[in-house]
């Protein structure tokens, strides 16, 4: 039933990526929603979860937000190491951004949707009625995952066949995580602790790079208004979940 499941959520990633190529000439506002949408998943759905998961505290705080504090510093930093890296090639770094962070970050919504698919058999395995609130909230999402996975690769200058390849392998993704619960589990603490590092990057491409691109060339009020769309439909899809 898990696997069964996972599915949905392999359909649904790939109607976000399928979403996020057609509307190409509305470029601005695919990213102002890919901004909302990527701050919702982080304040609403992923730092709540790792508080949860990850309970411990290191001198006073948890060790959820260190590692979420971790994570935003993480992507700040090999963002720079490879804008350094352009510069040093006579590259413009405003103007060329790097393909590589492009498919890094991709590649961490690939591992997010696994454990989303790790979630749905977990979830499962205590009973059907947990599993399918669980299932119900990851298929919502996973449509903004599909989206975000193929934004976040094709913005950072990546060809449409990667970005085609990550929208693929992030839809697989769940699939996978679920039939994988079949074989072994993961310890609560370390999901946590994936979720809070994870939520950090996450934060970091939505706030330093996504919503100012969407804003750089089209200030527009609509801009603003797709932004605040994808925050308030993570927010209706977490609700509907509790």
């Amino acid at each position: 039933m898990a696997v069964f499941v996972a599915l949905g959520a392999f359909l649904m990633t790939l109607a976000g990526g399928w979403t996020a190529q057609r509307v190409t000439d509305r470029r601005h506002l695919v990213l102002g929603l890919a901004g909302g949408l990527m701050l919702g998943v982080v304040g609403l759905d992923l730092l709540p979860e790792a508080l949860e998961a990850a309970g411990d505290e290191v001198f006073g705080v948890p060790a959820a937000l260190l590692l979420f504090v971790a994570g935003f510093l993480l992507a700040h930093l090999v963002e720079r190491l490879l804008a350094a890296r352009r510069a040093a090639h006579g590259a413009d770094e405003h103007e060329h951004r790097s393909p590589e962070v492009g498919l890094t970050a991709a590649a961490a919504m690939v591992g997010h949707s696994a454990m989303d698919g790790v979630a749905i058999g977990a979830a499962f395995q205590v009973g059907g009625g947990m599993g399918a609130a669980v299932a119900m909230a990851v298929i919502a999402h996973d449509f903004a995952d599909g989206f975000n996975t193929y934004t976040l690769t094709s913005l950072y200058g990546n060809a449409r066949r990667r970005a085609v390849a990550m929208l693929v392998a992030d839809a697989i993704a769940p699939v996978l995580g679920a039939s994988s619960t079949l074989l072994f589990t993961i310890p609560e603490g370390a999901l946590g602790a994936y979720l809070g590092l994870f939520g950090g990057v996450l934060l970091y491409l939505a706030a330093a790079e996504i919503l100012p691109e969407a804003h750089h060339e089209h200030p527009a009020r609509s801009t603003l208004l797709c932004t605040v769309a994808g925050a308030a439909f993570i927010w209706l899809v977490v609700g509907i979940a509790e």
